[in-house]
């Protein structure tokens, strides 16, 4: 291990790859192997894969052959969702030193003497994901404002067209005050907001004592930490309880919710083998705007899945068009090994897929703009963040509206109060410097 000065991290995917990276980055920093950028020269690189969609695994690619560019000498090792799905796959790509799977990334450091310069053999070390059932407490460090932490992993629904639990293992998870527990090390560390991640987070618990609304209320009791944002959550998981504790009983969980939808026909739901009905996602999302009005609700859709006739796909736009939401994350569906949808019949041709998406992407558009003139006038928390993005700086309030202000670097980090007045070119709301107080 001693030949190793330097190591790089690339990650691709969600939040919850962040932070696993961002704590096997500290495995490191611990053993005096300095981290640099991705772009530096590195003895280690190391590659946090996803493989929800077809691009992410092509994406890889083409990050072990940017490694090697920087340093043909380096080593590359992949892990992440893609290493355990495809490890052989992925051990005949040029360039690949080695592949780790789901139960092997956190012990990383003790397979770096495995690796020999003088006989460049790919080395895999993976194990059934029947196997993976310790859950490693991971977060985010690094960006002063925000830390990911994740409070879950893995999934036992087993959607259609998902490969996640094939990936990632079962649904598990920490005890609360384990988990209360790396909250308190976030909070040492002078971070302002602390974003819930994890496969399927509403399933904490597991149905057992504990479970996602008694985290939410304990995590409300941590000293140190102004804010609190859940980044995804099934809408079968949202109960009205977390619902009202969130948007009227707290005073650190903020009016920001993920739902994922899918989509807005209650065939291709079934289909997708989802549990909920259409019925169901429109009572949460009235709820939420009955008890919060300026609450902001995201959506994730899957356009092109397996049958989904253009009936369908309309139905979903008028369902959309109807909710009173805020933002969508639109996936074009792709196919992926071992799944159930691959093996459907009534195929959606990907031009016709690509078609929706912008379709999508339009409206999403559109709701985002009207989500952010409902607010003008107001006016709202902003956290700043500590990145100058050409001369100014961004930050968001609590209910996700995005804000940027002229580049001071005092602000950044810090809480101001922000006249929601003056809504850019780029749909982003902008405040000079003399409106903007520190709080």
């Amino acid at each position: 291990m001693n030949q190793f000065k330097k190591v790089a991290f690339y990650t691709l995917g969600c939040k919850l790859n962040f932070s696993e990276t961002s704590t096997i980055s500290r495995l490191f920093k611990d053993e005096g192997i300095a981290k640099v950028n991705f772009e530096e020269q590195a003895d280690v690189y190391i590659i946090n894969t996803c493989s929800v969609t077809e691009n992410a695994d092509k994406k890889c690619r083409q990050l072990v052959k940017k490694a090697k560019r920087i340093n043909n000498d380096s080593f590359v090792i992949i892990v992440g969702c893609f290493a355990q799905l495809k490890p052989t796959e992925i051990s005949k790509m040029e360039g690949v030193d080695m592949v780790l799977g789901a139960n092997e990334k956190f012990n990383v450091l003790q397979h770096l003497d495995r690796l020999d310069e003088k006989n460049k053999q790919t080395i895999v070390s993976f194990d059934s994901i029947k196997k993976t059932k310790e859950f490693v407490p991971s977060y985010s460090i690094g960006d002063r404002t925000r830390s990911f932490l994740k409070i879950q992993d893995g999934c036992d629904y087993f959607c259609s067209f998902c490969t996640i639990p094939l990936a990632r293992g079962k649904s598990r998870n920490a005890s609360i005050e384990e988990t209360l527990e790396e909250a308190r090390k976030i909070a040492a560390k002078d971070v302002k907001e602390i974003v819930l991640t994890g496969v399927n987070i509403g399933d904490f618990g597991q149905g057992g004592k504990e479970n996602f609304f008694s985290l939410v209320k304990g995590l409300e009791t941590i000293h140190g930490i102004d804010r609190f944002r859940i980044s995804s959550i099934e809408p079968n998981l949202l109960s009205n309880d977390i619902i009202e504790f969130c948007l009227n009983d707290s005073k650190k969980f903020v009016p920001h919710f993920h739902i994922p939808l899918q989509s807005g026909n209650d065939e291709l739901l079934k289909s997708m083998r989802r549990k909920y009905d259409t019925t169901l996602y429109r009572e949460r999302i009235e709820y939420i705007k009955r008890l919060r009005p300026d609450a902001c609700i995201g959506v994730d859709v899957i356009v092109g899945f397996p049958g989904e006739s253009d009936a369908h796909f309309n139905e979903t736009v008028e369902f959309l068009k109807e909710l009173d939401i805020s933002y969508l994350h639109v996936f074009t569906y792709s196919e992926r090994a071992n799944t159930t949808a691959k093996k459907m019949d009534q195929v959606v041709p990907i031009p016709k897929r690509k078609e929706r998406s912008k379709v999508l992407h339009l409206l999403s558009d559109r709701k985002k703009r009207n989500f952010y003139e409902s607010n003008k006038g107001t006016k709202r928390k902003v956290l700043f963040e500590d990145h100058d993005h050409d001369g100014y700086l961004h930050g968001f309030t609590e209910n996700y509206i995005k804000i940027k202000t002229p580049y001071r670097h005092s602000l950044t980090n810090t809480f101001c109060e922000v006249n929601l007045d003056y809504l850019d070119r780029d749909g982003i709301y902008k405040s000079d410097i003399e409106s903007t107080i520190e709080i």
